[in-house]
């Protein structure tokens, strides 16, 4: 099955900015779609797949406090998935 289009612009995404440490919300404001969308999306699109991974850290927020978040990334599966391809 073709990954939906949505899924497929948050791979595309997370390819086009690999390496950097990026939220949810982040790829949310980015793509134009609700964080909770895209939670759901990487979730059963990408790393149920293996093609993703969540990381655990803790970011500086610009008032001195901290705040935990996950940040998304692709694996090398992901990096070298092709959505477009047949299973």
């Amino acid at each position: 099955m073709a990954m939906k289009e949505n899924s497929r612009r948050v791979l595309d995404y997370l390819k086009s900015i690999n390496g950097q440490n990026v939220t949810a919300a982040d790829v949310a404001d980015a793509l134009g779609l609700e964080k909770r969308s895209v939670d759901g999306i990487f979730t059963s699109a990408i790393q149920r797949k293996g093609l993703g991974i969540r990381t655990p850290a803790e970011i500086e927020l610009a008032d001195g406090t901290h705040k935990q978040v996950k940040f998304l990334s692709l694996t090398d599966a992901g990096m070298a998935f092709d959505p477009t391809a047949e299973e």
